[in-house]
């Protein structure tokens, strides 16, 4: 069953899509029936926000892959690996990515080389490549050469190999930065408002298509030699370098249009279906044996909102509760997998999603928990940071890998107070969670995590970096699910291991009763399905391209940059 607040987001995915066929299947070719005329700032606009919906938590890719990365848990299909070829947040995103971003982004392209209006054209090429080098690592071949060829006769485009996309990409990039800094175009028509991410700073736009560069380097380092390059992006200098300068989608709070972070859409929901996963909370709370033991992360009030306390009741007994913390098991079938906790189980919180800063005191969630006006992160200054804290552990690059982590997490807990200040603007009073003082639960937090990083082997070193990576992206899943398949780390749920399994966590699942504990009596019963090494194509295009091959066996079907 598809939630009321999923089809409401669907509706207003609906009213991006501004390419659509009449006809019932993806043409991911422009439509020559419907010639109109649209103006950059609208194609400009339009494409960003969709790039962002279709990737984000609530509409979006993230949605699943923060399942299969265990932030999330669901009842939905990402459950047991489940997600097939028609699963709604698939088939939702594939095409608003090809009719949307894409198709409006060359239109852009073409639109604005044609007037030598080369800063538009430049901020569709860096939106472009992110675009295509997002559809590679979640999907591994896609449609790229053949795309928008309506015109020399191509209606149904062939897929190409991700190793063969990824060079264009970095020569899209190359020609974005060109046209972004043309001083000779004539530029008469620049963008401003309607680019609602960096509003036409040319600056802005050159540093993130850079970062973008060293991230699709740092993706692809375990197959070919990236040394060259990396350093020469080091070396430049020219990438995202502040808070400030992070690459990502602003989302408003409620209007006359709904433009909240699609996240948010739990808080108002009439049916809850994301849960925050147990062992993302359990790590966060130092239970874990293996991850973070004995550490407990400052950051959990920022991100998960309960709404039970300690002490209150829930609507049911629950599969999984520790104090006022109420979610569900990846796998279950347990007794209590499918009983209704719509207003006990815990939220995202006010960061990622612009949701409510847990102040310990309960409460039902509703629209009135938070604004919903949280960006949608695409690339930080954090994560910057932490590519390059890889990179120098891996000897690509010179440096000092434990000082770049150390840098990479005190930025991870900055953007947070920059987020919740400068985006969410909450009505709340909520505390900086930024505090440099040595004793301060920031600083506490830092010193542990760096003892462990000093006593580690060179491989743990790898692990620990990877798993502050994934905690400091919350909310954004699909780089961590890239980081995963490549490096194996942050270690993830893992159903068949019987020390992972309910009752073999170090904080076992608690009754949801307080009052009258001990009445969850059996253990959940876990599905094991082979972990998904990519996602499986949308089964509309499969079936309306006869150019497409066949459905793939997601356990199988690696990217091309994976070991």
């Amino acid at each position: 069953m598809i939630p009321d607040t999923i089809k409401r987001l669907l509706f207003i995915l609906s009213g991006l899509l501004i390419f659509v066929s009449c006809k019932k299947q993806l043409d991911i070719n422009d439509n020559p029936n419907n010639p109109v005329k649209v103006p950059l700032t609208t194609l400009l606009t339009n494409a960003e926000v969709a790039l962002g919906n279709s990737l984000a938590i609530g509409t979006g890719l993230s949605q699943d892959l923060a399942v299969y990365t265990h932030q999330m848990s669901t009842r939905e299909e990402a459950n047991d690996y489940a997600v097939t070829g028609v699963e709604f947040f698939l088939t939702q995103s594939w095409p608003t990515l090809y009719r949307t971003t894409i198709a409006n982004l060359d239109q852009i392209t073409k639109d604005a080389t044609a007037n030598n209006d080369m800063i538009y054209a430049g901020i569709s090429k860096v939106l472009k490549a992110y675009a295509y080098s997002q559809l590679v690592d979640v999907f591994g071949d896609v449609p790229f050469s053949e795309v928008g060829k309506l015109e020399e006769g191509i209606r149904y485009p062939k897929f190409d190999g991700g190793a063969d996309i990824y060079p264009q990409l970095f020569a899209m990039l190359d020609e974005a930065i060109a046209d972004l800094s043309n001083a000779g175009a004539a530029n008469e028509n620049t963008p401003e408002d309607d680019d609602v991410i960096y509003k036409g700073s040319t600056q802005k736009w050159i540093k993130a298509a850079n970062t973008i560069k060293l991230k699709l380097y740092t993706q692809v380092r375990k197959v070919q030699d990236v040394s060259g390059p990396v350093n020469a992006l080091i070396s430049g200098g020219d990438l995202i370098s502040s808070t400030e300068e992070s690459f990502m989608l602003p989302y408003g709070p409620n209007g006359a249009t709904d433009d909240r972070n699609p996240g948010f859409g739990d808080y108002f929901a009439t049916q809850r279906s994301n849960h925050v996963s147990p062992w993302l909370y359990e790590i966060m709370k130092g239970y874990n044996p293996k991850m973070n033991a004995g550490i407990e992360d400052p950051r959990i009030p920022y991100y998960i909102y309960n709404q039970e306390t300690a002490t209150s009741e829930a609507d049911n007994n629950t599969e999984y509760r520790d104090g006022a913390f109420v979610t569900i098991i990846f796998g279950s079938k347990g007794e209590n997998a499918a009983k209704s906790q719509q207003n006990s189980v815990s939220l995202f919180g006010i960061y990622p999603v612009g949701g409510r800063y847990d102040e310990g005191t309960g409460g039902v969630a509703s629209a009135n928990s938070g604004t919903g006006a949280a960006p949608y992160r695409f690339i930080t200054y954090a994560d910057r940071l932490y590519l390059e804290a890889e990179l120098i552990h891996e000897g690509i690059i010179p440096g000092d890998d434990r000082a770049t982590l150390q840098a990479a997490i005190l930025e991870s807990f900055n953007q947070i107070d920059y987020t919740i200040a400068n985006y969410v603007k909450p009505s709340q009073t909520v505390p900086a969670v930024f505090d440099e003082d040595p004793a301060s639960p920031m600083m506490k937090y830092i010193d542990e995590i760096l003892l462990n990083f000093d006593a580690a082997s060179a491989d743990r070193k790898l692990e620990i970096i990877m798993t502050q990576k994934w905690l400091s992206s919350m909310g954004s899943s699909i780089d961590q699910y890239t980081d995963y398949r490549r490096t194996g780390y942050p270690v993830m749920f893992d159903p068949n291991d019987p020390e992972q399994a309910p009752g073999g966590f170090v904080q076992p699942p608690i009754d949801g009763d307080p009052i009258n504990p001990g009445a969850q009596a059996k253990v959940p019963v876990l599905r094991t399905l082979p972990y998904p090494l990519s996602l499986p194509w949308a089964q509309d295009e499969l079936e309306t391209n006869p150019n497409a091959p066949a459905q793939k066996t997601p356990s199988e079907f690696k990217v091309f940059w994976m070991p």
